[in-house]
């Protein structure tokens, strides 16, 4: 069995290296064995997605930046076969995006699309992260970035149990 993280980033605005919060599940054997949410200084004051995930300059001004966080958040990763996070593509380019700025060179990890994946094991559509959640009975605190990245890791730990691979 696998042992894999799944992410998911909140942002402020519409620069992809705005990443103002992180949650990570670690799972491994099919069981959660640990969870993480920090909150992001982001490297611009301007939020314009506080209508969505909630989180303003406010909560993140005194928080650490990407480039202070990512030691935690490669220890985290160190031991991972794969990331999953749903529309992997947006994380990925976060994580990329959030790197860059920081003068950071990333491992070259491989991601699964939670997306790619409720498609090919269970035929769901839409397949809005809501949506695969309700189908798959998965509780859900929407644009939550911990209940997001925890929501997929068990969409993942359900595709397992099928023996989908991943």
């Amino acid at each position: 069995m696998p042992t894999f993280a799944a992410l998911d980033f909140e942002t402020a605005d519409y620069g992809a290296d705005s990443a103002c919060a992180i949650g990570l599940v670690k799972v491994s054997d099919r069981k959660i064995l640990s969870k993480e949410h920090h909150l992001i200084k982001p490297p611009r004051r301007d939020f314009v997605f506080t209508y969505i995930h909630g989180i303003t300059w406010e909560h993140v001004h005194k928080k650490p930046t990407f480039k202070k966080l990512w030691p935690a958040i490669e220890e985290y990763l160190s031991d991972v076969d794969f990331i999953a996070a749903h529309n992997a593509r947006f994380d990925k380019n976060v994580l990329s995006a959030c790197a860059a700025s920081a003068g950071i060179t990333l491992p070259d990890y491989r991601f699964v699309c939670t997306v790619k994946l409720a498609r090919k094991t269970w035929d769901i559509y839409p397949t809005k992260l809501p949506d695969v959640c309700h189908v798959l009975d998965i509780e859900l605190d929407h644009h939550n970035a911990l209940s997001d990245a925890e929501a997929c890791a068990r969409i993942v730990m359900a595709a397992l149990k099928r023996d989908v691979e991943v």
